[in-house]
């Protein structure tokens, strides 16, 4: 299901102006290896372009009163509602101290994973961040080619590790970007990986909220409720685990028996409606 596109924004009632129409050019960016004349671009401070009412990313405000009929459909992580392809499993990467920091979607041909930003009111910031990251991967050893895509210009990188096909959208006040990872080949032009992750963007929404943001700051990642708990209860498993290899380890030091603590009972993952993976459609 796909949605329809508003003409105009209203305005903000915050005034972030100092924040997101912040923007430098980076000049030193040398493109002369490749032919950058096939590209219609923006320029930097030009309005967002318009784009077809049936093809997204979409902004939030623009679909909300059509959301409610597909959110089944859908994973809301808070910043992004994104689809899951068919056969596609969440992973969830966490921080230290037990944090979403970023989900990815695992597919059968690789991994996609979508990311919103804070960005200014008009189009340009994908341009430089792609700058950006086509200059970072070269001098890490990656072979970078830039490319045209559906909505503009895309990185394609291989790296020794894997390939990587970067898009990116400029939208009201944030940019959106979607990394797909995959072996060897998996992020050629029109490869199912490459089809996978477009499909996934061309349905993606951003909910931006009103908080004023740097240019370039990451929004929030937000777990469904359900996930968020199950994922804290195994981070405490994990630790508990952790504290007890340690224990182990100094009483085997000091030669006597390694102290076990009282376990206390724990509920099933799987309930009688299924894990948090279930209920999302995702196992």
């Amino acid at each position: 299901m796909v949605f329809g596109r508003k003409k105009n924004k209203g305005g903000d009632s915050v005034d972030d102006s100092r924040y997101d129409d912040e923007y430098t050019e980076y000049d030193e960016y040398d493109e002369s290896d490749y032919d950058t004349d096939e590209y219609d671009e923006p320029a930097v401070g030009s309005p967002i372009p318009e784009r077809s009412g049936e093809t997204g990313p979409f902004d939030y405000d623009d679909v909300a009163d059509r959301l409610e009929a597909i959110a089944e459909q859908r994973l809301d992580l808070g910043s992004v509602i994104v689809p899951v392809p068919p056969g596609g499993q969440l992973q969830v990467e966490m921080t230290p101290d037990g944090t979403p920091q970023a989900v990815h979607l695992a597919t059968q041909h690789g991994r996609i994973t979508v990311a919103a930003y804070a960005a200014p009111k008009t189009a340009g910031q994908w341009r430089s961040v792609a700058a950006d990251l086509a200059e970072t991967l070269r001098k890490d050893g990656a072979q970078v080619s830039v490319v045209q895509g559906p909505w503009g210009r895309e990185l394609h990188a291989v790296t020794q590790g894997a390939d990587l096909r970067f898009i990116g959208v400029d939208g009201y006040r944030w940019m959106v970007r979607l990394v797909a990872a995959g072996p060897s080949g998996a992020a050629d032009d029109n490869s199912p990986l490459v089809s996978a992750a477009r499909a996934v963007l061309g349905e993606t929404v951003v909910r931006r909220g009103d908080e004023p943001l740097p240019v370039r700051e990451p929004l929030p990642v937000v777990l469904p409720q359900e996930l968020a708990d199950q994922l804290a209860a195994a981070h405490q498993q994990q630790l508990a685990a952790q504290q007890q290899a340690v224990q182990a380890q100094m009483a085997a030091m000091q030669g006597g028996p390694a102290f076990q603590p009282e376990q206390q009972p724990t509920e099933p993952r799987r309930g009688a409606e299924g894990s948090a993976m279930q209920q999302l459609g995702l196992n």
